[in-house]
């Protein structure tokens, strides 16, 4: 049987990490090699870019959704360890298993199991509901999944879409600035300097941090929804009694054929 700690069993995402690390370390190589890091250190600028990218996202969602992005955030970083190609196993295992001793004989594998979605569904087909109210209900609730993923990519998008904005915004108020004092022709080099930093930051949070996260959240999101999907189809193959060479020739289809691998073999 595969592991109970399907989806319990998680690990960093190393491929976010190295991303970040490295893109950081290329930009702060980049800036000692030029002026020093020090000309683009602005406490400024950094308020206004960062306090008013938040302050826009809150204005565009509700508190709470805006809060619960910590708790979202931690998706781009994490990554489970168990394959479809376990759980595929796991259900011919179980099909195996239902078709000799009956589906009443996975209640004591169904208590070891820590997914919340997998365990809900082999509850209900021990519990003999029908398979179509079933999948009515598995279905319900990948839906309503969908929704609360696609909110927490959406939210990192549109901080995104407004950093560079505030950066441009702290731009045009350095360069209105630097205007009002032109009396000293010596201080404009520094001063447009100064007025650029914000723009710079605005797109390193955006390319860098908020859009690559939505990308990674989407992607999170797919690869968990495909994975509901299969469980679905599992469940539904073992309420209608099939054998467990047939489940594991229809849960492959949702596998590149390389990847499919059949322990009939």
């Amino acid at each position: 049987m595969f592991r109970a700690q399907y989806q319990g069993v998680s690990q960093v995402d190393i491929a976010t990490i190295i991303g970040i690390i490295s893109s950081i370390g290329l930009l702060v190589a980049s800036m000692t090699m030029g002026v020093g890091i020090d000309a683009f250190l602005d406490l400024p600028s950094i308020l206004i870019v960062c306090g008013g990218t938040a302050c826009a996202t809150m204005i565009s969602y509700p508190l709470r959704d805006c809060l619960n992005t910590l708790s979202v955030l931690k998706q781009a970083f994490v990554t489970q360890t168990t394959t479809i190609g376990e759980i595929i196993t796991g259900f011919t295992m179980f099909s195996a298993k239902a078709r000799k001793e009956g589906l009443l004989s996975l209640e004591p594998n169904i208590r070891q199991i820590n997914d919340p979605f997998l365990r809900k569904g082999l509850q209900l087909t021990v519990d003999g509901l029908e398979p179509q109210a079933i999948i009515e209900i598995l279905e319900t609730e990948i839906s309503f999944q969908e929704s609360r993923h696609r909110l927490g990519a959406d939210i990192f998008q549109t901080m995104g879409n407004f950093a560079p904005a505030f950066g441009m915004i702290g731009t045009l108020l350095g360069l209105i600035s630097m205007l009002r004092q032109l009396d000293d022709p010596s201080s404009i080099g520094p001063a447009m300097s100064l007025a650029l930093v914000t723009t710079f930051y605005g797109a390193i949070l955006a390319n860098m941090i908020f859009i690559p996260i939505a990308g990674k959240l989407r992607a999170r999101s797919q690869d968990e929804t495909m994975i509901k999907e299969l469980i679905v189809q599992g469940i539904l193959s073992l309420c209608r009694g099939d054998n467990p060479r047939i489940i594991e020739q229809k849960l492959h289809a949702f596998l590149p054929p390389s990847a499919r691998i059949s322990i009939f073999r």
